[in-house]
């Protein structure tokens, strides 16, 4: 019975008695360790249904905390883990799923320092991100450790997916050699996304995943699937491998990790940053010098519909986005006491960062945005 106890042979019995996975499959999975890179919108379905289907290991990788705005999409997660560490409440949830399974947490940002030790144990990396720098390293660092790496992507109504494996086809810079100017492709905080539509690019990202442990049927490696949820269409496109690919080809230029973020058109200046190295106030801190008639520049850098949803504009703040401000620079005065805020305070604290390598001297953050001034200070504001 290849070591399974009496509780994991009911619980895995609709598996055994499929002819393509049976005793020996089932095994395959148990001994399997996956990566899960994120454990947002994508890495929820991933997660919860390769530990349903039995993989031994699964390694979950995030730095963030879950937020309200997650619930939408995030299914691994529920309103009492709001603040928590990701991967912290997505162990538990995949305990209960599944106590046969071995979740490994890593609470760490992946990053070219890190990036080859932690993927290196593993026998498949499932890629839940969503930005390009992560998406580019998880390949890059794939194709180094001969990995194969379950490509998803998702934005508003359309998802994406392949499987991509360079030791037998392309990689994912045999498709997208470089990645789309900054700025062009917005995060789905800016354009949004169905809430259900991680769930079915997920879910075929599991699907896949299990038929590379199982070695059965064929995968999407060489195709990717274009999903149009709104017409509900499934389009195909035949991927080939790209002898000039700078890292899988026939002369590949990249034979080690680089810098992700400035590959990807990200200087140094525009990466994230800890909103608590910088100056700030706090929503009180903020409001008391308000009152006592402190002449005060209120600059928001969020996008114009979050300014739809909820601003300070009757304290007299005004929207200059972060993505406009290297360009709207001339229009403050340099000479003033500015504050800045966006949602949740890291936006915001990148724009302080910015002005402060400019000269300005007097530039403070809003700590925790204007969702923290709805909690502190005004709870008629709508918070999102």
């Amino acid at each position: 019975m290849h070591d399974f106890d009496r509780a994991e042979v009911a619980r895995y019995s609709r598996h055994l008695v499929l002819a393509e996975v049976g005793w020996e499959g089932q095994a395959a999975l148990k001994r399997a360790r996956v990566a899960v890179v994120g454990t947002g919108g994508l890495g929820s379905p991933v997660a919860l249904y390769l530990a349903a289907a039995g993989v031994g290991t699964l390694g979950l990788i995030d730095f963030d905390v879950v937020d309200v705005t997650n619930l939408q999409r995030q299914v691994l997660f529920g309103t009492s883990d709001v603040g928590r560490p990701k991967v912290e409440a997505a162990a538990e949830r995949l305990h209960e799923a599944n106590p046969h399974v071995h979740v490994v947490p890593h609470p760490d940002r992946l990053t070219s320092a890190n990036a080859l030790e932690i993927l290196r144990d593993y026998d498949v990396v499932v890629d839940g991100t969503d930005n390009f720098p992560t998406r580019y390293l998880v390949n890059d660092a794939c194709v180094l450790l001969g990995k194969p790496y379950v490509y998803g992507s998702i934005l508003r109504f359309e998802g994406q997916l392949s499987v991509f494996d360079a030791r037998t086809g392309p990689c994912y810079r045999c498709l997208f050699r470089e990645p789309p100017p900054p700025g062009l492709v917005p995060g789905c905080a800016e354009a949004g996304v169905l809430g259900v539509l991680p769930g079915i690019i997920g879910s075929v990202q599991a699907l896949e995943t299990i038929k590379l442990i199982l070695g059965k049927g064929e995968t999407l490696a060489g195709r990717i699937i274009v999903f149009d949820a709104l017409r509900f269409r499934w389009r195909e496109l035949k991927l080939r491998k790209n002898p000039e690919c700078p890292v899988c080809g026939e002369h590949p230029s990249i034979t080690r990790l680089i810098d992700y973020d400035v590959f990807c058109g990200m200087p140094p200046a525009a990466t994230p940053v800890d909103p608590a190295e910088l100056p700030g106030l706090t929503p009180s801190e903020l409001k008391q010098r308000l009152d006592g008639g402190e002449p005060l520049t209120l600059i928001e850098v969020r996008e114009p519909f979050e300014w739809d949803i909820a601003n300070l504009a009757p304290l007299g703040a005004r929207l200059i986005p972060l993505g406009e401000l290297p360009g709207r620079v001339p229009e403050l005065d340099r000479n003033a006491a500015i504050v800045l805020y966006c949602r949740t305070g890291v936006r915001s604290a990148m724009a302080v960062r910015d002005l402060r390598a400019l000269g300005f001297s007097r530039v403070w953050n809003l700590h925790g945005g204007i969702n923290q001034w709805a909690a502190d200070v005004d709870p008629g504001l709508t918070a999102y």
